[in-house]
């Protein structure tokens, strides 16, 4: 669904008026986003604990491309289609899985 800005999602389409703002209401478009991503080969990998922030994390530096897509349900509506992926125009992704506040003290997945 494209709610057209944050404000208008927040008040469900009714418009804001306040504060020196006059938004109008504007309907949300139903809509439909498509993410296709590959990873690809490990080149490091990373743990890091910080027990004074309560954060630890493993980090997995790799390659990888991605194709994305959104349309609006709508006959005419808007569409949109990315660039096809070129591996060459990334030098690294990130992928991780981190645990902080409440969840880091009860230890970390690994262990």
């Amino acid at each position: 669904m494209d709610a057209h800005d944050l404000l208008n999602n927040l008040t469900n389409g009714q418009g804001f008026s306040g504060n020196g703002l006059n938004i109008p209401p504007i309907a949300a478009v139903p809509a439909t986003v498509s993410f296709d991503i590959e990873w690809s080969g490990v080149i490091d990998s990373q743990k890091v604990v910080n027990e004074n922030q309560s954060f630890r994390g493993h980090f997995v530096k790799t390659g990888a491309t991605i194709n994305w897509s959104a349309q609006a349900s709508q006959p005419g509506g808007f569409s949109f289609v990315s660039e096809a992926p070129n591996p060459m125009r990334n030098r690294y992704s990130i992928i991780a899985h981190e645990q902080n506040g409440v969840f880091f003290h009860l230890g970390a997945d690994d262990e």
